[in-house]
């Protein structure tokens, strides 16, 4: 084996062109594929990064992630199934103050059974327990996430015990939470950690009264022995209770189990639906490597035929120069195997570092481990047997006197079909679906960018301010908010001002019941700005707290709960708990949580009539928005300088919903690249073999006479044949599968003409590039020069 890795390592020095390409495409298809298997790793395979987080449920209402603080309580006190069920809400951002250094961060409130159920230990001080709440506003701790202790409070030891104003209010700095932990959703990484029993303090919403209001996750661990299924129908019995007890709020109430760390199915549907899919796309990426390489290796094979004859003829056995064969593959195969795990740990520490949206705490810790390095390991050996196999059957069968008189293992396989055909047809199948996928992700992004969401974007100016943390109680608010309102429209260039307490496709939202007499449904609320209005009347300043409770609603609404637009105005529904309000007007259609979501019911109030302290003013403009963000910010401070601003303009504060679809569109895109560059060069070592086995025969035909279009058809009809082929089966195999992207990327769909032409012209300038250069060879033939040489 030792003089078997010395020969192989000469044999390659001599042809560097060849050990080259062989590493690069193979650091391109295993790097892919480390970089696809942590990230699947990360997010879908065990995104809780806690002990024994397989037994780990998220409780989900009505295929929806967020349940009632009540309901919560029944949960955790009524069923057998769970040894912890325990709540958590993402709240923020919060003003934090620790030592006249006043910043905003963004906590999770937490049941004080939370690290308990979670199995973890702090790195300092002590977690909060059960045992601390003893009723409303009874716990005011915070324990700190390791990475806001080390940048907020530089990792000062001293700090337990110290208190810390959250939104003004005083709290006490119990623990600090263990490096890498984040709690129980994978994106998000929270700073502190408080009892949710303090949400009315820290956030002045009563979070824990109404039954109505879904807003808090619910996450159990399984009692040992118990399986899924038997949970789910322990906590759905306590539904049918719930529903009989409290029929306003939990009519027809349903409960299932997903996998935390996701939001449940929320986003882990279509996240794993798009990781398998990746998944899929970096295994064909690198089965078109080996198809490529097993190509080039069975073309070596053949050049290398005088070389093996004569081996045959001084008495080497078939068997060792097999294994030569084999030592060369499996040594290329290492090399191209780390130098593509090299990469892929760079890309990835790059990735988890990357924070997408600046002002919220999301990105993606995806640093491999020892099963990135495993399965990097398995793809190389498996890689390596693959290409160091297909030449066996020229090495078995060959014939050395036959060898040495042709020169070499037979021309025969140039005129029928071989397995280097059907190397080359699987390749470019491969690349077409991927230069699919990618057009196809990228048609539905640019439709997503100019489609109509139910309001304009455009010149818009938000403003978001959160009254809370500058002190405001509720009774304040409004006025407060009208003030700023006031002021924003008296600016020079404003053309109209707004507000709301949740922006559209925007984290975060509400839902809840809502009902008439003949009809119970569930609900999304959300709020929005600019909505044609269809029908009735908009909310007018005289909709306030002395006047009876008015709302928008929806298209979507009036059709589901009224029967049509006409009926719904004028019309009642109850909503919060059996809160009662009349339609005063009906507005369009539009996408409230994602650009993919089903057409959604929604229900817009009166600032004035439900108060909150989340203040957005949306404020349009005549020209540019970010030239008014001066005199803006300038104007709103001298109302009140303790004002905790944030503005950006409304077309930038997007990214938050098109991030999703970047990612697809950006990863599919960087495959189709791939599968693109793979695609040259097999179509290229097609070419390029035929054309050097051909030269003689080319040269013939030349001499009696041949057109160049004639030379051309000869030299490199095969190969354009197999790229029509292979093109055409990619794009149908395409077409079948990009409905995953539906899910993901807005109106992605595989069927648009445009997509179907794109994908096309590709494939042909494919072609065209890689058989440029054997192309000028084959016209080029000089059939003096050859006939002489033979």
């Amino acid at each position: 084996m030792v003089r078997d890795l010395k020969f192989a390592l000469r044999q390659l020095a001599k042809s560097p062109g060849f050990a080259l390409t062989a590493i690069v495409t193979l650091a391109l298809g295993i790097g892919a594929n480390a970089v696809v298997f942590s990230i699947l790793n990360a997010v879908v395979l065990h995104p809780v990064k806690v002990p024994h987080a397989d037994a780990l449920y998220m409780v989900q209402r009505f295929q929806f992630p967020s349940q009632s603080y009540p309901d919560y309580i029944d949960l955790r006190d009524r069923n057998r199934s769970f040894s912890y069920l325990v709540t958590m809400n993402i709240e923020g951002p919060v003003g934090v103050d620790y030592g006249g250094n006043p910043t905003t961060a963004w906590p999770y409130l937490a049941s004080g059974n939370y690290f308990d159920a979670l199995e973890t230990q702090p790195f300092l001080g002590r977690f909060f327990h059960a045992s601390d709440e003893k009723g409303p506003d009874s716990a005011p701790y915070v324990v700190l996430s390791y990475a806001f202790w080390n940048s907020y409070f530089h990792a000062d030891r001293n700090v337990l015990g110290k208190p810390i104003l959250i939104n003004r209010h005083p709290f006490t700095i119990i623990g600090i939470a263990p490096p890498g932990f984040r709690g129980t959703e994978l994106f998000f990484a929270p700073a502190f950690w408080a009892p949710i029993v303090n949400v009315k303090t820290i956030t002045g919403h009563e979070l824990l009264k109404y039954r109505g209001d879904h807003s808090a996750f619910v996450i159990g661990r399984l009692r040992p022995g118990v399986t899924p299924a038997q949970a789910t129908d322990d906590i759905n019995a306590i539904a049918a209770s719930l529903a009989k007890a409290y029929p306003s709020e939990d009519d027809g109430l349903k409960f299932s189990l997903a996998r935390p760390g996701l939001i449940g199915d929320m986003l882990g549907g279509p996240a794993r639906a798009f990781m398998g899919g990746l998944m899929l796309l970096a295994g064909l990426i690198l089965l078109a490597a080996c198809a490529n390489l097993g190509s080039l290796f069975a073309a070596r094979a053949a050049d290398r035929a005088k070389e093996v004859a004569l081996r045959l003829a001084l008495g080497s056995r078939r068997s060792l120069i097999l294994r030569q064969l084999m030592t060369e593959a499996i040594l290329i195969s290492l090399v191209g195997g780390l130098i593509g795990v090299v990469g892929g740990i760079i890309i990835l520490h790059a990735l988890s570092a990357w924070q997408p949206i600046p002002a919220v705490p999301i990105n993606i810790p995806v640093n491999p481990d020892f099963r990135t390095y495993v399965v990097a390991l398995v793809l190389s050996l498996l890689s390596g047997l693959f290409c160091g196999l297909m030449p066996v059957r020229q090495v078995l069968r060959a014939d050395p006197w036959q060898i040495i008189r042709t020169g070499s293992f037979g021309v025969a396989g140039l005129r029928r079909i071989t397995l280097r055909d059907i190397l080359l047809v699987v390749q470019i199948a491969i690349c077409a679906l991927l230069v699919t996928s990618s057009l196809v992700a990228v048609r539905g992004l640019a439709r997503s960018l100019h489609s109509n969401f139910g309001f304009q974007p455009n010149n818009v100016l938000l403003v978001e301010c959160d009254l809370q943390m500058a002190g405001y109680t509720e009774d304040r608010q409004p006025q407060m908010q009208q003030r700023m309102m006031d002021a924003a429209a008296a600016l020079p260039g404003v053309a109209s001002v707004g507000y709301t307490s949740q922006i559209p496709l925007d984290l975060g939202g509400g839902d809840s019941y809502v009902y008439t007499d003949a009809t119970t449904d569930y609900r999304p609320t959300n709020f929005a700005a600019d909505a044609a209005l269809l029908a009735g009347r908009d909310l007018t300043p005289d909709d306030n707290d002395k006047a009876p409770k008015v709302a928008l609603v929806n298209r979507q609404f009036a059709i589901k709960v009224f029967g049509s637009v006409e009926k719904a105005i004028g019309g009642h529904f109850k909503y919060w708990g059996g809160s009662r309000a009349q339609v005063v007007g009906v507005v369009e259609n539009g996408r409230y949580r994602s650009l993919t979501e089903d057409q959604q019911p929604a229900m817009f109030f009166s600032f004035q009539q439900i108060h909150s302290s989340g203040t957005w003013l949306i404020v349009r403009t005549a020209g540019d928005p970010a030239q008014l963000e001066p005199a803006l910010r300038n104007t709103l401070h001298s109302l009140d300088s303790g004002l905790p601003l944030s503005l950006r303009t409304w077309t930038g504060e997007l990214n938050t919903a098109l991030f999703a679809p970047r990612v697809a569109t950006f990863a599919l895109g960087v495959l189709g690249m791939l599968g693109a560059m793979l695609a040259i060069t097999g179509v290229f070592g097609m070419a390029s073999y035929v054309v050097s086995k051909r030269l003689r025969e080319l040269g013939i035909r030349v001499a009696l006479g041949a057109s160049r279009r004639q030379v051309l058809r000869t030299s490199l009809g095969r190969s354009m044949r197999l790229l029509a082929i292979g093109s055409l089966a990619g794009i149908v195999l395409g077409v079948l599968g990009s409905s995953v992207l539906s899910h993901i990327v807005y109106q992605a769909t595989s069927r648009d003409p445009v997509v179907l032409v794109g994908v096309c012209l590709t494939m042909l300038l494919l072609g065209l590039v890689a058989s440029w250069l054997p192309a000028r060879r084959a016209l080029a033939v000089d059939p003096m020069i050859l006939l002489r040489e033979e």
